[in-house]
């Protein structure tokens, strides 16, 4: 049973950087054809997908967030994390990370943390 936990700080301040971390266990994030995605949830909104890190190690990214994204890994904890730079309140969401193919196709994933509250406030 593959299980995956988000860690991070809940509260940043407007134009700070957030950096989650996903620790996976009962699975390799190197597994071939595996890829590891980060996910949030806006209060009020659907489900968005922000990029994701291939076994092979390389990372892919939403469009919309590209620019302020970075996702990397850290093989030897079996972790990959999400960095996201300039963060304003709009980013305030309940962030996933999750096991599918990149990209909104929900019913793909079929692995998923618990989600870790992040709010962006002065």
């Amino acid at each position: 049973q593959v299980q995956l936990q988000e860690s991070g700080p809940g509260l940043v301040k407007p134009s700070q950087t957030v950096s989650l971390a996903c620790t996976v266990s009962g699975g390799s994030i190197t597994t071939t054809s595996s890829y590891w995605s980060w996910i949030r949830q806006s209060p009020g909104l659907g489900l968005e997908w922000m990029g994701a890190i291939a076994y092979s190690g390389v990372p892919y990214y939403s469009p919309s967030l590209k620019s302020r994204t970075s996702i990397s890994r850290d093989t030897s904890k079996n972790q990959f994390t999400l960095q996201l730079n300039s963060v304003i309140p709009e980013d305030t969401a309940v962030y996933y990370c999750a096991r599918g193919p990149y990209g909104s196709a929900w019913s793909a994933y079929d692995y998923w943390g618990q989600g870790t509250q992040v709010t962006v406030s002065s």
